[in-house]
């Protein structure tokens, strides 16, 4: 089989009713590759011969479809399963051998635009609603927020469980583990299209023309330019170094070496997507609906009729100036046919020739060594045009006037009759920050008012519903409906001295391997004599305390507090002896007041600077039945919550921060404990995890301690996505911890979590958690460390 380097047609493939605005190489069967389209539907195509034959249309969505991506073959999909992405806020996932999908994902809140897939069965999504979702097995693990305008691309890269997602916000975030660890910024509109290079290094490409590669550790390391409108696709050849694009400028573009090699024009208007195949054949797919595929293999390549016949449907295109097609090319002035004579200087080079009272253009064919016609130019200097409104400078065919709602502020809405109404209205849409909901209602109403003033063959109905922000207006208005705008916007010194957190008070346990003990009696040591780590359901609590030295500071800062803040002598004396009952080992057995469980929860609102002697009676008290009924229960929980965690804001003092995370940690030895903290896990986990940057042990091992307790909670229970925050936050905690008692405990956590559940362990290891905890398996002081370690991979096998 020989190759010319020179990429041209293989096929045409008509199917698709409208614009095709996905495509992805299959798994399976061999060579094939699968398209989606506005016609809602999608499809799979496979070799046959120079062609392809539709083996599969597949339907599930109820609006466009606008992207897809293949899940990876399984043990139980051997054939991999192909997702795909719609107008109608679904996920639909197919399996080659039914139409109908498999099943649907919801969650999304608008047009899921993109799609991803990783290691193990997980699929990353992004959306209009700004947000990228992680799904696995059926169920949403992780959302991803943090973007302030549609997230129009997503990438799972292939090592160290590291998501990349691309926004219209002009910015790429680099996550791991649910967390944002870096924002990517250079790119001066809409980020478009994301393709990965290695486990380091990514393509990004824009709305501003450019492509940018980058290191995963923020650095922009080459920007490459050549398209001149939209770039909405990319695919990189597997040599991790050459590359294709395709774009709003008609074009497919080869990349060799860093230099665009090959310009390749089709038919088209907006090129949207690409990619290639496994005999590194190129397949894109276009707003007229028409999937082509192209080869440098000599023996694929289409019979010179076909090639002849698509050289001429090019010629036969109009191209509208405005759209940037052209680049930056003048219109006056144009030279005539012998300027053909000339050969151009590089592939793709465009030029205008007068001929007559036309305008045509010509692109220069290195393989070819001649000039090829590429279109009609309509609008041109030398022709006559029916423009004759002026907004911002500029002649407009109409410019429609928008009210929005009675008696509030109108919108221009500029529009030319060679100009797709779809994209038009999505642009408008963009501008004026109004909800993509009325994306229709915009449209519909440029096609109704424009009727008969076609310019050149009308665009398929299936223009761009989707492209990114840039400003592209005889007077008549358009109301919408005011109701669905109202719903759619709408220390003393010395060793005596009371320092919290400074005894060994690392959780009790009953035992080793938390205590040092000798009398560990957990349940997974009476299971199996190979793992006395975990799954870890009992709690472990923080009960160790030096009662007179907390009394004593105690009294110490209320002595030196301020009047409106001092505590009497009664309170004092009652908090003594909540203490003294709380602190001992059969607290349970002695009966409390309510009036003095009333005045520990007031005492405990003491301003910051004063209140830790009273956090510290709290954290022993949540331990006794009645305080934990009467603080957790249904009408004092979530007040008893918001106030610990407000006692975590990061720029908190370290010493409230550590003793509110010991005190929730102890919540959990009651029922009514275990219930508020289960109610409440996302938002108290979400404020824990961020304690991991405090540089404090103390904090780090009660941060582990309330991750660990939390995942014993969680280990016999189907709640997958709670699984996922514990695996998340103990996974970004262990990018910091340094301490071994803190990071032995968030090996714990992560084992209970994944210990006897498939689906956890397949979302820890698409979370990169194998390659993050290895360095621990060698660990040898302590012991514990190292062989807990061993037995969380072991699980991950």
């Amino acid at each position: 089989m020989s190759s010319t380097n020179i990429f041209k047609l293989r096929c045409s493939l008509p199917g698709h009713e409208m614009d095709v605005r996905g495509v992805a190489a299959a798994a399976f069967p061999d060579g094939a590759f699968v398209s989606v389209s506005r016609d809602r539907t999608g499809r799979v195509w496979v070799p046959n011969s120079r062609y392809f034959s539709e083996m599969l249309c597949m339907a599930g969505h109820s609006n466009f479809v606008s992207c897809v991506c293949i899940i990876a073959p399984s043990e139980t999909y051997p054939r991999g399963l192909i997702a795909t992405g719609g107008n109608d806020n679904l996920i639909c996932v197919f399996s080659l051998d039914r139409p109908q999908p498999l099943y649907t994902l919801q969650g999304h809140k608008n047009t899921v635009c993109t799609l991803s897939s990783g290691k193990f069965g997980t699929l990353l999504s992004g959306s209009w609603d700004t947000t990228a979702k992680v799904w696995l097995n059926e169920k949403c693990m992780m959302t991803l927020q943090g973007h302030t305008a549609a997230v129009w691309a997503v990438l799972v890269l292939p090592e160290q469980g590291l998501m990349l997602s691309g926004s219209a916000d002009k910015t790429i975030k680099l996550w791991k583990a649910g967390r944002c660890e870096r924002t990517f910024t250079g790119h001066e509109d809409c980020v478009r299209g994301l393709a990965v290079i290695s486990s380091t290094e990514f393509f990004s490409c824009s709305n501003d023309t450019s492509i940018r590669r980058w290191l995963v550790t923020g650095e922009c390391v080459q920007v490459y330019y050549s398209h001149t409108n939209y770039i909405y696709s990319l695919a990189v050849f597997p040599n991790s170094q050459d590359f294709i694009s395709t774009g709003e400028d008609r074009t497919l573009r080869i990349w060799r070496k860093g230099e665009c090699c090959q310009t390749i024009r089709l038919p088209a208007q907006s090129v949207w997507c690409c990619c290639i195949l496994p005999n590194g054949d190129i397949a894109v797919g276009a707003s007229d609906g028409i999937i082509r595929v192209f080869t440098e293999a000599e023996d694929r390549m289409a019979s010179a009729e076909d090639l002849q016949a698509f050289e001429d449907e090019l010629s036969r295109t109009t191209i509208d100036p405005k759209t940037g097609d052209l680049g930056d090319i003048k219109m006056e002035d144009l030279p005539g046919r012998e300027h053909l004579n000339e050969p151009g200087n590089r592939d793709g080079q465009t030029r205008l020739i007068k001929d007559g009272q036309k305008v045509e253009a010509y692109q220069w064919s290195v393989s070819d060594g001649r000039w090829m016609k590429i279109g009609d130019v309509v609008g041109g200097s030398n022709q006559q045009t029916s423009k004759n409104v002026t907004y911002e400078g500029k002649e407009y065919d109409y410019v429609f006037t928008i009210d929005v709602n009675e008696g509030g502020p109108s919108f221009k809405l500029p529009y030319n009759v060679t100009e797709d109404p779809w994209l038009t209205a999505h642009n408008f849409l963009q501008k004026n920050d109004l909800s993509p909901m009325f994306l229709d209602q915009v449209a519909n109403f440029i096609i109704e008012n424009t009727k008969g003033h076609v310019v050149g063959p009308a665009p398929p109905a299936g223009g761009d519903p989707f492209t990114g922000e840039i400003t592209r207006s005889f007077s008549r208005t358009c109301s919408f409906d005011p109701f669905v705008i109202e719903l759619l916007f709408s220390s003393a010194i010395g060793g005596a001295r009371y320092i919290p957190g400074s005894s060994d008070d690392r959780g009790n346990t009953g035992a080793d391997p938390f205590t040092g003990g000798g009398a560990y009696s957990s349940a997974a040591l009476r299971q199996t004599s190979t793992n006395i780590y975990f799954p870890k359901t009992d709690g472990v609590t923080f009960e160790q305390a030096n009662a007179s030295q907390i009394i004593s500071k105690l009294k110490e800062l209320n002595g030196g507090a301020p009047p409106e803040h001092k505590l009497s002598e009664d309170i004092v004396e009652s908090l003594e002896r909540l203490l003294l009952v709380c602190g001992g080992s059969n607290s349970s057995e002695c009966p409390l007041t309510i009036q003095e469980i009333n005045l520990l929860w007031k005492a405990s609102h003491l301003p910051e600077d004063i209140v830790f002697p009273v956090l510290d009676i709290l954290r022993l008290a949540v331990r006794h039945p009645q305080v934990n009924e009467s603080l957790c229960g249904e009408a004092e929980g979530v007040q008893l919550c918001n106030h610990l965690l407000s006692l975590m804001r990061p720029e908190g003092r370290p010493a409230n921060q550590m003793l509110a995370l010991r005190t929730l940690c102890n919540c959990f030895s009651g029922r009514h404990g275990r219930a508020l903290l289960m109610a409440q896990r996302e938002t108290v986990l979400s404020r824990a995890a961020d304690l991991a940057a405090v540089c404090n042990k103390n904090i780090h091992i009660a941060l582990a301690t309330l991750v660990l307790n939390y995942a014993g909670c969680l280990h016999s229970q189907p709640d997958l996505e709670a699984k996922a925050q514990c695996l998340s936050v103990a996974s970004r905690a262990l990018e910091t911890v340094q301490d071994k008692e803190a990071v032995f405990r968030l090996l714990v956590a992560l084992g209970t979590t994944v210990a006897s559940d498939q689906t956890a362990q397949d979302l820890a290891r698409s979370l990169g958690v194998t390659s993050q905890i290895s360095k621990y398996s060698s660990v040898s002081d302590p012991s514990k460390v190292g062989e807990c370690c061993q037995l969380v991979l072991k699980e991950l096998q």
